[in-house]
């Protein structure tokens, strides 16, 4: 992939006046975090997506990526994003679901560590590259099956975001919510998908419905 200064800028339908569109887009329906924003109107979504898609980069719509996964709809990354600092800015996030690394790369411009699963192994690969050659160095990427949580076990994160629906909360995943820490995750009940906040507090677990979405399905095993 080429990363020249002029790719990474853009022209046309990738150029920055387009991403501007993109973040008032965001505006206009109720996005209000000024970091996200200025993130997201600075990350180069285009080189997330295959080239023949790159035009498309800047929609408001989730695209393929192949293997039959999508990169997310740019409002529903700025929504989860948003609500991880909604209760003040946490040092680590762990990422379940790498796909294509943009959702990874607006997290680490924005929080001091991340670390980020996927379970196929192509995309953990390609992700792995892209952003390496976009210089993000807090990263830690791990080619495995995210229901597990981080392979670590003894690992416990300030947040934790799910890109994909489930319909049972992984032991795993909810075991590694650090106290006071929460996980925002997509459930499925079967017909529709529900994004989700999950709080650990000293009360206990408290979930909170946000909005209603649509993400692929969080599977098990390697591929």
């Amino acid at each position: 992939m080429n990363l020249s200064k002029a790719n990474h800028q853009g022209i046309g339908m990738t150029s920055q006046r387009t991403r501007d569109r993109l973040i008032q887009r965001l505006r206009d329906q109720g996005i209000d975090d000024e970091l996200v924003l200025d993130v997201m109107g600075k990350i180069p979504r285009h080189l997330f997506v295959d080239e023949a898609l790159s035009h498309r980069a800047y929609e408001d719509t989730a695209l393929p990526i192949g293997y039959g996964q999508t990169i997310s709809q740019p409002f529903i990354v700025a929504l989860m994003t948003q609500s991880l600092l909604r209760e003040g800015k946490p040092n680590s996030v762990l990422e379940i679901g790498t796909g294509c690394g943009y959702q990874t790369a607006v997290l680490a411009s924005i929080f001091h560590q991340i670390y980020s699963v996927e379970r196929i192994e192509a995309l953990h690969k390609q992700a792995k590259q892209r952003l390496a050659e976009l210089e993000f160095f807090n990263i830690q990427l791990r080619h495995t099956d995210g229901n597990g949580g981080w392979p670590n076990p003894a690992y416990r994160f300030d947040r934790i975001i799910m890109t994909a629906a489930c319909s049972e909360i992984p032991d795993a995943l909810v075991e590694q919510i650090a106290d006071n820490g929460m996980m925002i995750f997509p459930y499925d009940d079967g017909r529709d998908q529900t994004l989700i906040k999950l709080t650990r507090t000293a009360q206990g677990l408290v979930e909170e419905p946000m909005t209603k979405v649509s993400f692929v399905p969080l599977l098990s095993g390697l591929g």
